[in-house]
């Protein structure tokens, strides 16, 4: 069954959601890729992130032609790159990316990782996009815990609703401090890339194992919906993996069939223990 998040404005969200790097970037796979995001849409997925970075704003666009007469069942999301986080570039990329997107509102607006603009000009710029009902609410992308704890010290508590982060079987560090610092301070974590990258780690046996004792509403489960049930496991957690393809979107959402026992649970963290020491915040 599916989970859902809950941001500390009330909006409520399924807790698997659609992410889109590198969606858009071929003509030939252009209609292909609408299909998914359209197809997870009437599976029940709210959630679409892209970023005015992926493919020069490609993304966006794409995005944009998916959920053109549809919007009122998209939570969007969408980053600024530090570069243009600055009063008035955030402003600028932020009409620019509504633009691309069709839409006049961008429901959670990110700045996509730390940058040189000081964090106080940039919250001043998401807070006046705010007030003029441009977007909907605001929060931050490969931020560690000292970067959440300089973002506290310019903001009040509630601003920031969202702490978008590499998190995957892979890429466990957050596990350390992270997850349960933006858990406390009532920011939703959400996990990019959760599948890990290059289909290494789905090629594990542990998660093999695993997969054979599991069904879905596809049938028998399969390592990477073992991979997704494991991160989708976390509470105040919004996956985003990407679905290029109708049928790996179908597969993306069955993975919320899953529910990992202690057993499976205690295989994998033999297999891929959890870290224990600080390690630095891991990004792609």
């Amino acid at each position: 069954m599916m989970g859902t998040v809950t941001f500390s404005d009330g909006t409520q969200v399924p807790a698997l959601g659609m992410g889109t790097w590198n969606l858009g970037d071929r003509a030939d796979r252009r209609a292909q890729e609408i299909e998914s995001l359209r197809a997870g849409l009437d599976l029940g997925l709210r959630v679409v992130d892209t970023a005015e970075m992926y493919g020069a704003g490609r993304s966006e666009t794409l995005v944009g032609q998916a959920i053109a007469g549809r919007r009122d069942d998209v939570f969007l999301v969408t980053k600024v790159l530090p570069s243009n986080a600055s009063r008035r570039g955030v402003a600028e990329s932020c009409r620019a990316s509504l633009r691309r997107l069709g839409t006049e509102r961008i429901d959670l607006y990110l700045l996509h990782w730390p940058g040189a603009v000081p964090l106080e000009e940039t919250v001043e710029g998401f807070e006046r996009l705010k007030d003029e009902g441009l977007i909907g609410a605001w929060g931050v992308s490969n931020f560690d815990v000292d970067d959440m704890a300089d973002l506290r010290r310019v903001s009040s508590p509630g601003d920031c609703l969202a702490n978008q982060i590499l998190y995957s079987l892979d890429y466990r560090g957050v596990e350390y401090d992270l997850l349960d610092d933006d858990r406390g301070q009532g920011v939703v974590t959400m996990a990019y890339s959760p599948l890990g990258q290059g289909g290494e780690l789905l090629r594990a046996p542990v998660l093999a194992r695993i997969a054979a004792r599991h069904e879905t509403a596809l049938g028998p489960a399969t390592p990477a919906q073992v991979a997704l049930a494991w991160v989708l496991r976390q509470p105040n957690l919004l996956a985003i993996p990407k679905a290029a393809s109708l049928p790996h979107q179908r597969e993306n959402v069955a993975a919320a069939d899953i529910v990992l026992t202690e057993a499976d649970l205690a295989a994998i963290d033999r297999s891929m223990p959890p870290p224990r020491r600080k390690v630095p915040l891991a990004m792609i």
